[in-house]
């Protein structure tokens, strides 16, 4: 006897129970991410999974729908190495801005000539003869329409773990790298550059300026500086400097930024949940003039 519904080329063979299609058929499962999100949601309500768990499956279902353009650095706020630079001058800025590569340009900011990995410059000490130039690696363009699943991918694939962004003209979009990716599925991912609370607030830098962590009391940092740090508007109260220049910018500080205030520079070095974690403060020019 043949089957009552013989199988069309290409379809596969249903291998569900009866009481499994039942199931279904009573408690359909999510047809949209929406509702997929909002399964996980009832499935830690139930204590199926944990916060953690959620969170991490919440992000890798967004991350789907997301592209390079939607996280990266903007140009503007990318720390490039001008190779015309001199090594005091490179150093200082590697030492600064505590990443762990650099794209590198020549002359003109959108002439991005290579990338260079802090590590490599180590090799200097040993063969002063090099230079810079010499310790390149070739940068690697995607478009901002780019997937982060695919981006991922290639990630991974390769030992490139950073992408120049370039719009739909050709033109420097931003900068993204491996870690940005990442932190769409695990939160903001902790370095070495990361102190714990209880270590400090404020730390004296090579080049005499300080990093100052955005939890930082505002009468610890006035006693620190010899400034009187204050608001535009004498009615509003602030307890910390990082919610206080938030307030003064009426945005979120995003990294790279600057603002002065009280007769202070600030440099958005580092920023966590919508909150700046560290800054590097320095006296105006005129004030350190005086």
């Amino acid at each position: 006897m043949s089957a009552p519904h013989p199988l069309r080329p290409g379809e596969k063979e249903d291998k569900r129970t009866f009481l499994q299609k039942l199931a279904e058929f009573i408690h359909p499962g999510p047809d949209s991410a929406a509702e997929l999100i909002e399964t996980l949601a009832e499935a830690q309500d139930n204590n199926i999974i944990g916060a953690d768990s959620r969170q991490m499956l919440e992000g890798v279902i967004r991350m789907a729908e997301m592209t390079a353009g939607d996280v990266m650095v903007p140009a503007p706020r990318m720390d490039l190495l001008d190779i015309q630079s001199s090594m005091d001058e490179i150093l200082h800025q590697v030492i600064d801005t505590a990443h762990s590569r650099f794209p590198v340009y020549d002359g003109d900011r959108e002439n991005i000539v290579g990338i260079l990995l802090a590590k490599d410059l180590l090799k200097l000490q040993r063969a002063p003869e090099l230079n810079i130039r010499a310790l390149l690696r070739s940068p690697v363009y995607i478009p901002e329409s780019k997937g982060l699943n695919d981006l991922l991918r290639d990630f991974r694939g390769n030992r490139n773990h950073q992408a120049i962004v370039i719009d739909e003209f050709g033109r420097v979009a931003g900068l993204i790298t491996i870690e940005d990716v990442l932190e769409q599925i695990v939160g903001e991912i902790e370095d070495e550059f990361d102190i714990a609370e209880d270590k400090g607030d404020i730390f004296g830098l090579p080049d005499r300026s300080y990093r100052v962590s955005g939890d930082a009391l505002i009468e610890r940092v006035n006693d620190a500086f010899s400034v009187t740090l204050a608001g535009s508007d004498p009615d509003d109260h602030f307890e910390t400097v990082g919610g206080l220049i938030a307030h003064e910018m009426g945005h979120v500080p995003k990294r790279g930024e600057r603002y002065s205030l009280g007769g202070l520079d600030f440099l958005v070095l580092h920023t966590k949940g919508g909150a700046v974690k560290w800054f590097k403060v320095a006296p105006t020019k005129a004030l350190a003039e005086e």
